[in-house]
């Protein structure tokens, strides 16, 4: 795979799945932009992963038009140009309020930040990734496919990602892919895998839950120059768990 010179912005690169992305795309040679909300956290990333290759962190609220805007800008000031972005920036719902419940500012604020930040980076990224036939990878998730009780607002998001990949994947070639992954179950800290149970791999037909390997994999397949006869698809990383019939 070849990536000199090519430049990346990772939304939500700070922590977890999206730091995982940004590591694995430094590795083979991509210059990245961890695009984050969180000061601590970016600046942090950046420091660590910096022995890797050119990374930089911009402080973006992905839900801010001005900021999105600004981020893109940045980023063409520092490297010269744009050739991959990854939507992967998102936060839930903790509360998971049944519907009756569920307040209208808490619908927004998650569909403003999952749904509606990829939009806007999407938007104001194409003219970039147009110059160099770049490529869009939406991290959606299964839950865009299947669902726990009271997660709505979630689902919804992640539903329309999946949608939002294949309308773009019209709109935008030839010039642009545009592809999704959707992850399943994946243990992003050490504290996370120290809880897990023989159960919680069981469920799984590979035998384990995932790692952000797994995903991050995919998402440098996708932005690859092997992959250039895919676009408009979601991508279903989740160890088989959504094809498996469970009778309780």
């Amino acid at each position: 795979m070849s990536f000199e010179n090519k430049v990346a912005i990772v939304t939500g690169g700070g922590r977890g799945i999206g730091k995982a992305i940004a590591e694995h795309l430094l590795k083979v040679g991509v210059n990245v932009v961890i695009a984050e909300i969180d000061s601590e956290a970016g600046k942090a990333t950046e420091t660590e992963l910096s022995p890797l290759g050119n990374i930089r962190f911009i402080q973006t609220n992905i839900s801010n038009e001005e900021s999105v805007k600004t981020a893109i800008h940045q980023t063409i000031e520092l490297f010269g140009r744009l050739d991959i972005l990854v939507n992967n920036g998102a936060i839930s719902n903790p509360e998971n309020d049944p519907i009756e419940q569920l307040s209208l500012e808490s619908w927004h604020k998650v569909l403003t930040v999952n749904l509606t930040g990829a939009f806007l980076c999407t938007k104001y990224a194409v003219p970039h990734l147009r110059k160099h036939q770049g490529t869009i990878i939406n991290i959606a998730s299964t839950r865009a496919l299947m669902s726990e009780p009271n997660t709505e607002i979630y689902s919804t998001a992640k539903g329309g990602l999946v949608a939002l990949t294949h309308a773009l994947a019209n709109s935008l070639g030839p010039d642009i892919r545009v592809n999704c992954v959707s992850p399943g179950w994946i243990v992003t800290s050490e504290y996370q895998a120290s809880k897990l149970t023989e159960k919680d791999h069981q469920q799984h037909p590979v035998g384990r839950v995932g790692q952000p390997k797994d995903i991050t994999a995919m998402v440098v397949y996708l932005a690859s120059e092997e992959a250039t006869f895919i676009t408009g698809i979601n991508v279903v990383v989740d160890g088989g768990m959504t094809h498996k019939m469970i009778y309780i």
